[in-house]
């Protein structure tokens, strides 16, 4: 999967931008706050409606204007010609709208699925240093690329979350009705069905992403390259996936008391962590910044590997990472990152792209793009590749 083609309209600093890409590597080099990261932002925002770098979508839509729109033509393979336009209208503090090949969807996250990526970015680190928050996110991204639908799942989880704690909450300052706790009854039932489901996908990711992510660690760290993972959830896992709305329930009946008392929901995968470790020691707080980067690198590595197992060819996109690196780590990354079908890379300085991904280069100067130089040699593009110049066609 590539994307063969990239259109802004008010996104970011781009009034309007237009980008012919290929399959390989593809370079953005320019001054930091030109408008790199800006271009691949909207790549994985029309992959994953989410972005690394902010939470919302006001900062997506240029100062002035009341929409962006991103645009993109996507290329199912190397050996499969089939395309896809893509197109999607963002609104902020309205309902953004999408499309696939001009033809509207009903919701926005169907959407998902159409393009697949793996985004390694400095925001990364967090996944090892900071809250579990970031460890949940890592984990629930990965859920939601494997399956689309999961998307879906894990907002109801957060609607009956939000419900049940403004329930607890007017239970606890007893301003609750009489009704109150038929209708805590309703809302466990329906934490248990959705929070069984989503505690399921990130056992199951987590299993099968541990190897690859383990494999990418040892090839990365120079030393010390043993590196681990574990689920915490808020109660005993039980062996068999069948029996986790059981010890589910179970658990919310222990803490029952507790969490009237305090007016908060204190168990379930809102809760939960992943434990990172290196060697014998946890991650967070005894690694090095090195070792850091290097797991959160090896984290998303994994996932790309994970991906490419499902059969799913996702697009890599190395946002700013290798200013970040030692030379051996550089290089490393650099040697797992040709496995993919196509890279993009973000890069201040160029001298710091190791050698290994040379490809087509372009300038990035206060959202202008220049092509500085085409270095894909001939026989990165198979022959059975389409052609990256082909017009996707007026966009009415």
């Amino acid at each position: 999967m590539y994307v063969a083609r990239l259109e802004l309209h008010q996104f970011r600093n781009y009034a309007a931008a237009d980008l012919r890409l290929t399959p390989a590597v593809t370079i953005f080099q320019g001054s930091n706050g030109q408008g790199k990261t800006n271009l691949v932002e909207a790549i994985e925002y029309l992959s994953r409606l989410e972005s690394h770098r902010v939470s919302n979508d006001g900062p997506l839509v240029q100062a002035g204007t009341q929409q962006a729109v991103v645009r993109a033509e996507v290329v199912a393979g190397l050996d499969d010609n089939r395309r896809l336009l893509l197109e999607l209208e963002i609104n902020p503090g309205r309902a953004n709208r999408a499309r696939i090949n001009r033809g509207s969807l009903p919701r926005t996250h169907q959407l998902l699925g159409a393009l697949r990526t793996v985004v390694f970015s400095p925001e990364d680190l967090s996944v090892v240093k900071g809250d579990p928050a970031a460890r949940r996110g890592f984990l629930d991204d990965l859920v939601i690329s494997r399956w689309p639908r999961m998307l879906g799942v894990k907002q109801d989880y957060d609607k009956v979350v939000k419900q049940r704690n403004s329930l607890l909450k007017s239970i606890a300052t007893g301003r609750a009705d009489a009704d109150a706790e038929f209708t805590l009854e309703v809302w466990d039932d329906q934490l248990v069905t959705y929070g069984s489901e989503l505690l399921a996908a990130r056992l199951d990711t987590l299993a099968e992403v541990l190897e690859p992510a383990s494999r990418a660690y040892a090839q990365i760290a120079p030393v010390n390259n043993q590196a681990a993972a574990s689920y915490r959830a808020g109660f005993a896992l039980p062996d068999d996936p069948a029996e986790l709305p059981e010890a589910f329930r179970q658990a919310l009946a222990d803490r029952h008391r507790e969490e009237l008392a305090r007016g908060l929901t204190l168990v379930g995968p809102h809760r939960d962590d992943l434990f990172l470790s290196i060697g014998e020691l946890p991650a967070r707080g005894y690694a090095s910044h090195g070792e850091s980067w290097s797991l959160a690198l090896a984290l998303r590595l994994g996932a790309f590997e994970l991906l490419r197992s499902d059969g799913i060819e996702a697009v890599l996109i190395l946002d700013d990472v290798f200013a970040e690196l030692d030379t051996t780590r550089r290089e490393r990354l650099a040697g797992a990152a040709q496995e993919a079908e196509q890279v993009l890379v973000t890069a201040a300085v160029p001298g710091d792209v190791p050698h290994q991904l040379d490809g087509a280069r372009f300038e990035i100067n206060a959202g202008q793009i220049s092509a500085v130089e085409a270095a894909v040699k001939p026989s990165a593009v198979p022959k059975s590749s389409p052609d990256p110049s082909s017009e996707i066609g007026d966009h009415d």
